[in-house]
């Protein structure tokens, strides 16, 4: 089984690449690089790059190369950007997605793994969110997710193609063996920002507001290791291949720690007290976003291994010095 994972050379497609590879499987990556780093594709996947859009590009891949499988990483993620660019966001998103689906289709592959995200929910009455809760996401981002979901639902009626939207809460840390990490051009993910505080690379910390409907007035989120979720795509695929039925799956630990908790994990496992700054708030951030995850685990058998915070923190700050230490060598 041969599978094409796009996005491939960014924080969470890398991850799941090296996942596949973990577990046997060949890997394709396509990529354009935009976000992504050529030097981030793992060693052993054969790497294309190109865009997700490109309905030739896709059908040539799955030709030459026998795609069985479709990873789909590849797209944009910060929500106060999706505001502002609301166009951008459901072309690479969305339509990019619609391409790529209809390649799926025109060449046969059967299996499609989606990579959603809990935005789809938007503001949500009650914590912990479930799968079936009503999708009414806030920004355009969410939209564009939810929207391609919808296509996804819409196509198993039509052809020949199942699959499974695996809906992100807080994606966070970097693969144990230091293999992989996140290294995003514009860093909004609040783990990754304080990891940066804390080893020197940024000067300081902003929480976008502190006066939600919170125990501290800041917002709290579902963090969940990159590493567990990537894990969870191999299942999914799995579960596809063994004639499992197309589903969305939340993707967190069913727990949630606010800015500020998260902010002194870091200081505490790193020894370090770097300034933190108070800022307004962000549009599109919901006040509390924790997972209902009981769905994953069961349908999939999914048992995370990093079901920590300060394990998580500990592999992103172990990260940020590997960063460090590739740029003094490029140096």
């Amino acid at each position: 089984m041969i599978v094409l994972v796009t996005g491939g050379a960014g924080y969470i497609g890398s991850h799941a690449a090296l996942a596949l590879l973990d577990a046997g499987r060949k890997v394709v990556v396509l990529d354009n690089l935009s976000q992504g780093y050529r030097w981030a594709v793992p060693e052993n996947a054969i790497f294309v790059e190109g865009d997700c859009g490109d309905i030739d590009l896709v059908n040539r891949i799955i030709r030459e190369h026998s795609i069985t499988a479709i990873m789909h990483f590849a797209g944009s993620i910060i929500v106060p950007e999706s505001v502002m660019y609301p166009l951008d966001y459901y072309y690479n998103n969305t339509v990019n997605s619609r391409a790529l689906a209809q390649a799926a289709v025109d060449s046969g592959v059967k299996h499609f793994i989606f990579s959603s995200t809990a935005g789809v929910y938007g503001e949500p009455e009650k914590t912990p969110i479930l799968e079936d809760f009503p999708s009414k996401p806030i920004s355009p981002y969410g939209t564009s997710k939810m929207m391609t979901e919808k296509m996804l639902q819409d196509s198993t009626v039509a052809y020949d193609l199942n699959y499974v939207a695996l809906r992100y809460f807080n994606v966070a840390g970097a693969d144990p063996s230091g293999r992989a990490g996140q290294t995003s051009r514009k860093a909004t993910h609040l783990i990754k920002i304080a990891s940066q505080a804390a080893s020197g690379s940024r000067s300081h910390l902003d929480v976008f507001g502190d006066d939600y409907p919170t125990h501290d007035g800041t917002c709290i989120r579902d963090y969940i290791h990159v590493s567990d979720l990537a894990d969870a795509h191999v299942l999914a695929l799995k579960y596809l291949e063994d004639g499992g039925e197309s589903d969305v799956m939340n993707c967190g630990y069913g727990s949630g720690f606010s800015v500020y908790e998260v902010i002194n994990a870091v200081k505490r496992v790193s020894g370090t007290d770097f300034p933190v700054k108070l800022a307004e708030r962000r549009l599109g951030d919901p006040a509390a976003l924790i997972a209902g995850a009981d769905r994953i685990r069961a349908k999939l058998g999914w048992s995370p291994k990093y079901d920590n915070l300060d394990v998580i923190v500990e592999h992103a700050l172990a990260w940020e010095e590997s960063l460090k230490q590739r740029e003094t060598t490029a140096a």
